[in-house]
């Protein structure tokens, strides 16, 4: 989507692109200029890690789905893999986290595999986006906490019905409302965004029931055009408009605002096998600390502003009460930056490595038995 935002003091403006790179600072304006919600954590039972701390920042009309969780009525998450890369980063791990927590809560739960969009957009070939897929992309979204028996896995290629009602959907928007949305009618996006939009509305074929579709915010432009797409065709298929709920960005380890999939940049991937390069760039991590340790020790330092502190707030410390005790650390002038880094981020980024080490190699030993949806 090329919506564009000014932000404040400054003239240059920002683009929400999912096929590119976004940088949106100010989240609460962004939910305010683009028809989204704040989300509301009263609202959401039994409510996650993340939406405990802020990760979730915005939705989109998750009221369907705090009921259907409420009432155990049947609903519906998907998500996607873009088989693009041979790994995935921390950012994805948000997501797929995200995705966990409504499949606990009662979710039939989906998984693409964008094969053509990877092919039409990345130039990635079908069958190796299907060997990347079940090499490495399934197997890691399993090890991070989704359950293959209660999850419909498929690849774009092979499902009939995402593409046939891609067809369909095509027929729904013109020319200048995609161009308002993506900012330009390229052929790749055309194809890609058609195949999205089969793909989020697909579960609904047989049985019309709400639907949440946990993204970072880059993705937003599908979710207004799949929206708009399914109010025109509820008349039709009975189809509930899709929710949405919003992840904030991972930073880059330089405090770069957004991590990035395609550059080096304070890159952490999932796994990272060789620790002691992780390690290295973790030490290099921005922090919130002050010129020198003396004032650092009388001021304290700022863990708001800490990318050390935010990796573990986002992913790598689970329990609160480690996670507290580390910002106190900080706050307090008690821990100086280099120590903060080893007792905390390194140790706990090892923690998470390792867990999820063992537990992908288990996942990859259920991949035969994977039946994908045609």
């Amino acid at each position: 989507m090329r919506e564009k935002m000014v932000k404040k003091k400054e003239t240059q403006k920002v683009d929400i692109d999912p096929w590119g790179k976004a940088l949106v600072q100010d989240y609460l304006r962004l939910i305010k200029n683009f028809g989204m919600q704040k989300f509301d954590i009263d609202e959401m039972p039994n409510p996650s890690m993340q939406m405990k701390r802020g990760i979730i920042f915005g939705g989109q009309d998750l009221k369907q789905i705090a009921e259907a969780i409420r009432k155990k009525k049947k609903f519906y998450c998907l998500t996607g893999i873009m088989p693009s890369a041979e790994k995935i980063h921390l950012g994805t791990a948000a997501v797929v986290d995200n995705v966990r927590y409504f499949q606990e809560q009662g979710a039939k739960t989906y998984v693409l595999i964008a094969d053509v969009e990877s092919q039409a957009t990345r130039g990635v070939p079908i069958e190796e986006g299907k060997r990347r897929a079940l090499k490495f992309h399934i197997p890691a979204y399993i090890a991070l906490g989704l359950d293959p028996k209660k999850t419909k896995f498929y690849f774009q290629s092979e499902n009939k019905t995402v593409s046939n009602l891609a067809s369909v959907c095509s027929q729904k928007i013109t020319e200048n409302e995609f161009r308002a949305i993506y900012g330009s009618v390229h052929p790749a996006k055309v194809m890609s965004a058609f195949t999205q939009m089969g793909d989020i509305l697909q579960p609904q074929l047989k049985e019309a029931m709400p639907g949440v579709i946990p993204i970072g915010i880059d993705q937003a432009p599908h979710i207004r055009m799949v929206r708009d797409i399914a109010r025109r065709l509820k008349s039709t298929y009975g189809f509930f408009l899709p929710s949405a709920s919003y992840n904030k960005y991972t930073s880059a380890l330089d405090g770069s605002f957004k991590m990035s999939k395609n550059e080096s940049v304070g890159k952490l991937e999932i796994p990272e096998n060789d620790r002691s390069k992780m390690e290295k760039n973790l030490k290099k991590a921005l922090t919130g600390g002050k010129v020198t340790a003396d004032e650092q020790r009388k001021k304290g330092g700022q863990p708001e502003k800490c990318v050390a502190y935010e990796y573990c707030k986002n992913h790598f410390i689970r329990e609160d009460k480690p996670l507290a005790t580390m910002y106190q650390d900080c706050l307090s002038g008690k821990n100086l930056c280099g120590e903060c880094k080893q007792k905390y981020l390194i140790t706990y980024a090892n923690k998470f490595y390792d867990d999820f080490d063992k537990k992908f190699a288990k996942a990859k030993k259920t991949i035969g038995k994977i039946k994908f949806l045609k």
